[in-house]
């Protein structure tokens, strides 16, 4: 298996850092280093790191940053691991089988760039799994079938293609998906993490949302469908804020279409 390295960025969150770490912990195949990135403007996490027993693969790095893409690219660059997974802190590891599956999917191929799974996610007010094998042709719909939680990306695609942008407040992980679409990839038909409902992307749905689609339109200009899949995601996601629309997508998910 190749050298793999986790980060895990955080912000005045140390419940979430302590669920992520411990969903790192408890993995059959552990991973080669967890690096902590803490931007946070208290010492709350910085302390519990230093006055907890944490094990030797866990690393980290208390100081300020410039945002979300900054915290990432400082976790890259002090990471030594040829396969890098970012998984926020709040989000977790769906089970203790998941580095163990990664590992098989990453030994079975040497040519392969990086591999994403599904999602256990909150929709609607219920937890529901999602995740599709990506398609380039898709990117208009943004990362609806495609999650940076379930994202192994080798560290050869960051050399090859850059580090996150900056400039780009929440739809940064979108826009190097972009860059990366023709590496060759694959999905595993199996969930790989647990995504936080509270994150600044989920509470901010539609200023993300928007971020991604001028993202789109930076790599691949306008096309009608980008503009339809944008009303059709603003009018869903005003629905499920309804009791109506979580009715009705309670029942989408009893017949199995919470993936449609």
């Amino acid at each position: 298996m190749p050298l793999l390295s986790i980060i895990t960025i955080s912000f005045n969150n140390l419940e979430d850092v302590i669920t992520t770490c411990k969903s790192v912990d408890d993995q059959i195949l552990l991973p080669n280093e967890h690096i902590i990135i803490d931007g946070s403007t208290k010492p709350d996490i910085k302390n519990h790191l230093h006055s907890n027993p944490q094990p030797a693969y866990r690393k980290w790095i208390c100081e300020p940053d410039n945002g979300i893409a900054d915290a990432f690219n400082k976790g890259i660059n002090n990471t030594t691991g040829e396969i890098i997974l970012l998984l926020n802190s709040g989000d977790q590891l769906y089970d203790n089988s998941v580095l163990g599956k990664i590992k098989e999917v990453f030994e079975g191929d040497k040519e392969l760039m990086w591999c994403h799974g599904k999602l256990n996610v909150m929709r609607g007010g219920i937890w529901v799994v999602v995740g599709k094998p990506f398609e380039k042709k898709k990117l208009y719909r943004g990362m609806r079938g495609t999650f940076h939680p379930t994202m192994y990306v080798k560290r050869v695609l960051y050399e090859k293609h850059g580090l996150f942008d900056t400039s780009i407040k929440m739809a940064m992980d979108y826009d190097f998906l972009c860059r990366i679409a023709d590496e060759k990839n694959v999905f595993i038909n199996h969930p790989l993490a647990t995504f936080d409902p509270t994150g600044v992307t989920s509470t901010k749905y539609l200023d993300a949302m928007n971020e991604t689609y001028a993202v789109y339109e930076k790599h691949f200009g306008k096309n009608i469908k980008q503009t339809f899949w944008k009303w059709r995601l603003a009018l869903l996601h005003y629905l499920l804020e309804s009791k109506l629309g979580k009715g009705l997508y309670k029942i989408k998910a009893k017949l199995g279409f919470e993936n449609v």
